[in-house]
């Protein structure tokens, strides 16, 4: 509060200074001057720029989405020219009078109000106007006032202990500052970076998908490095710091490691992607729907999702039913009666089946055997091939299996269920 009165009553001697000083008065005139002026100009050359930048409405390459951008500047074009004109009147003003601090002071006010019109029209909602509104603008005005450097200079004297660490105030400010917009700007170029390589469509999922984590990583990891310099962090500590993860990870984290490096083999070799059906030698199977740096998550038929070590794709057999939509052979079994004529039940079912819509006769048509002569039938198994898997959205089995039903129905042919011969002894009457 004493540092506040002090400024206060600074500005009031100024401020009754500058009104009994001519030099001052005719300071306040070019600043005057230089607004209408600018204000002339500027109404001129936004004109100019709206015909030249203006693209077509339906315009949507490139270089019409950077007009557009440039249009969004048009706001600040009157206080940086005044700013412009002022700089000029300033350099005559110090060259006449030897004086020169009214139009300083007016300077630093249109600078002020270039970076007002800034954060209200240009910058977008969301953190980057959050910013110019709680940063930009309060360090703008402190310069503006004159005083920046007696702020600046206060917060670099004050101490911020962290433990055994100690920092600034300023380099603490700083930091947060240069923290947030760094990330922001990771988080930015992430997202741009994955809808480019998203778009791209000659890569495979599986490259596609290391491409994206790999941007992902230098990204943040470039922001990371530029934070500590900022900061006035010795990089050499960070080595340190890498140095004992290293060993860590050779320790206790060997399955982590184990489990990313495993997931950039998967990536790498393209065997197993997104969309692919998989069964492991454990017993798990699904769909993978999404590949981590630690683990892949597979999507059963009924909903659930597991979560499968990269490692265990890498160590373990694995069956690949899908091989990005490759045919599968599937099989359906039944049985006759043994006073049928096993001869005729080959091509009746063949036909039958041949005729599902789904059933391929690439690499090879439906195929009946004889399977065996059991207790009370005799056993055929039909093979049959489809663009898929049997199960879930893609179910063949069922329909099939009706298929065979109605076939050996419209033939005649009685498809038998097991009888028993019940034999009484010592039984009444006998």
């Amino acid at each position: 509060m004493d540092r506040a009165q002090v400024w206060l009553q600074q500005a009031v001697d100024t401020a009754l200074g500058w009104l009994s000083s001519p030099a001052a008065l005719s300071q306040f005139g070019l600043l005057i001057l230089a607004y209408f002026a600018a204000r002339l100009a500027a109404h001129r050359i936004s004109e100019v720029l709206k015909r030249a930048l203006t693209p077509k409405p339906e315009a949507t390459h490139i270089f019409a989405r950077l007009r557009r951008f440039a249009l969004l500047f048009l706001p600040i074009i009157l206080p940086l020219l005044a700013y412009a004109l002022t700089a000029v009147g300033e350099g005559l003003t110090r060259a006449t009078f030897g004086t020169g601090e009214v139009i300083a002071f007016g300077k630093r006010v249109f600078l002020f109000l270039a970076a007002l019109e800034l954060v209200r029209k240009v910058m977008p909602h969301g953190f980057l106007k959050l910013m110019g509104r709680y940063v930009l603008l309060p360090v703008m005005a402190l310069h503006a006032l004159g005083l920046l450097d007696e702020v600046t200079a206060a917060l670099n004297e004050a101490q911020v202990n962290l433990g055994n660490i100690q920092f600034t105030a300023l380099a603490l400010i700083r930091g947060l500052i240069a923290g947030s917009l760094l990330f922001w700007l990771g988080t930015w170029s992430n997202r741009q970076s994955v809808g480019y390589i998203k778009a791209q469509p000659d890569l495979r999922p599986a490259t596609r998908e290391l491409a994206i984590k790999a941007a992902e990583i230098a990204i943040y990891g470039v922001a990371f490095l530029v934070l500590m310099s900022i900061m006035g962090i010795d990089l050499t500590a960070v080595a340190v710091v890498g140095g004992a993860l290293g060993v860590g990870i050779g320790l206790g984290l060997q399955q982590i490691a184990a489990n990313f490096v495993s997931g950039i083999i998967l990536l790498l070799e393209g065997q197993t992607t997104v969309g692919d059906y998989v069964e492991l030698d454990g017993g798990q199977q699904g769909t993978i729907v999404k590949m981590t740096a630690r683990a892949c998550i597979l999507e059963t038929f009924d909903g659930k999702w597991i979560m499968v070590p990269n490692e265990d794709f890498i160590t373990t057999r694995v069956v690949n039913y899908s091989d990005q939509g490759s045919a599968n052979r599937y099989d359906a079994l039944f049985s006759v009666s043994y006073d049928t004529d096993i001869n005729l039940v080959p091509d009746i079912i063949e036909r039958a089946v041949s005729k599902l819509p789904f059933v391929l006769q690439q690499p090879d048509g439906p195929d009946c055997e004889l399977r065996g002569f059991g207790e009370s039938s005799v056993d055929f198994g039909v093979e049959y091939w489809v663009p898929g898997i049997d199960d879930g959205k893609n179910s063949y089995s069922s329909p099939v299996l009706f298929a065979i039903w109605n076939a050996l129905k419209e033939a005649g042919i009685e498809m038998p269920y097991p009888h028993r011969v019940v034999e009484l002894r010592n039984a009444p009457g006998s």
